[in-house]
This record gives C-alpha cells, sequence and structure tokens, in this order.
C-alpha cells in the first residue's frame, strides 16, 4: 500500500514541476478528492448511496472538485489544481491528466433510461484546462484535448482536439511518441523559453522580405511622362 502511494506521488512529480517534496503533492486537492472518491465508490459500490453522497459532499466541500461515487478511475489520475465535475458513468483509465475548470458531463438519456451517459477517458489521456468532454464518447489513448475545447463524439488514440465544436488536428510521431505534453496541446512557440531568438528569427524573415520587394521593384518599367499621347482624337478634333 505504501509503494503504490510512493509510486502515485511520484506520478506526479514526473508531470508538475511544482511540488518540492512528496509532502507538497499530499496537500493537493486533486490528490484529497481522489482518496476521498476512493472512500465513496466503495460505498457505492456497496449499495450505501446517502453515505457514498455524504463522503462526496464533504470532499466537494473541501477541494472544489466534484467526482460522482459511481465513477471509475484508474491508476494515477492526477488533477491539477481542481475545480473539476466528473459525472456517475464516468469512466478514466491509468496515467490521465485533467486540468483545472474541465467537465467530464452527461447528456439526457433519449429513453429516459439512466445508462451510460458520461465520456470513457483511456490510458495518458490529457484534458486541457476548461475543456468540456461531453456525453458517453471515448477519447482514445494517448489523445489530448487543448483548452477549453467542447468535445462531444469519439476521439481517436493519440489525436488532439482544439476548439469549440472540438476538431482533431494531425500531431507528428515524434510528439505523439513523447511520454507527458502538458495542458494537452503541444505548442512550439509562445510557450517556448526563447523570446529573443524568435524575435531575431522574425526581424530576419521581414528582412528578407523587404529584399525580395525591392528586387521586384527594379524589375518593373518606370512610367515615361514626356512621351506623347497616342490615342486617338475624338471625331471633332
Amino acid at each position: 500500500m505504501f509503494d503504490r502511494l510512493i509510486a502515485y506521488l511520484d506520478s506526479i512529480r514526473a508531470r508538475d514541476p511544482a511540488p518540492r517534496s512528496r509532502w507538497e503533492i499530499l496537500l493537493y486537492p486533486g490528490v484529497l478528492a481522489l482518496g476521498m472518491h476512493k472512500i465513496a465508490h466503495w460505498l457505492f459500490e456497496a449499495e450505501l448511496y446517502f453515505l457514498a453522497r455524504l463522503v462526496n459532499h464533504v470532499s466537494r466541500w473541501m477541494t472544489a472538485i466534484d467526482i460522482h461515487p459511481g465513477a471509475k478511475i484508474g491508476r494515477n489520475f492526477f488533477i491539477d489544481h481542481g475545480f473539476t465535475v466528473i459525472g456517475e458513468t464516468a469512466e478514466i483509465g491509468d496515467n490521465v491528466t485533467i486540468y483545472q475548470c474541465v467537465t467530464l458531463g452527461g447528456t439526457n438519456p433519449t429513453n429516459g433510461k439512466p445508462g451510460k451517459r458520461h465520456p470513457t477517458l483511456c490510458d495518458n489521456v490529457i484534458i486541457g484546462s476548461g475543456a468540456q468532454v461531453i456525453g458517453p464518447i471515448t477519447v482514445g489513448e494517448r489523445a489530448r484535448v487543448g483548452a477549453n475545447a467542447v468535445v462531444t463524439d469519439d476521439v481517436p488514440e493519440g489525436a488532439t482536439m482544439i476548439g469549440l465544436k472540438a476538431r482533431s488536428t494531425l500531431v507528428p510521431a515524434e510528439t505523439w511518441l513523447r511520454e507527458f505534453i502538458p495542458y494537452g496541446t503541444p505548442c512550439d512557440e509562445p510557450c517556448e523559453p526563447v523570446p529573443s531568438e524568435r524575435v531575431q528569427v522574425l526581424e530576419a524573415e521581414v528582412q528578407h522580405l523587404r529584399e525580395e520587394l525591392a528586387k521586384l521593384s527594379r524589375r518593373l518599367p518606370v512610367p515615361d511622362d514626356t512621351a506623347p499621347d497616342t490615342r486617338k482624337s475624338g471625331a471633332g478634333s
């Protein structure tokens, strides 16, 4: 049991550069909410629904994270910062990361029966902050959902979803194979800590465009204002 806890805390340190020690991770609201969910889920499976809901409400009050007692969660699940809602029939695989203000929401069943109405997240999925994943859909293994995306359809394995309504973007194989992509969205420009180098590249591109424009200007013929007007005169001239 202790070894599993240490492995779980280390899995969070591998995804979050902020904590200085395992003890600090124990204070994370996502860790506390997950621990209380395990108790609530055990009570839910034992059909002690009121007690399960009671634990759920205490957890929500303490952490601002609402995980329904019926949700099924795998190993090394990490909610970064919190303010997350996870519905009753949601299923979450191993090594899944969810950032703040994410909703794994349900749809109203048309047949009047509760059934499966929340998403299934496969292993190694990353959900960016503010994303809404709605309905009984499946987010494939190693897929990423970008910040504030709204996903209502199945997500293929390894895809990155962005926008509203979310659409898939092609991700290079070398990016797809990376073990972890923070915030769920590959990014090579504004997030990289090399602004001075980026400015130099932009300045070089502007200079190149200026040189090309000057070359084109030299090739264009210059109009001669002294040339006689060869247009035909009107009938009255």
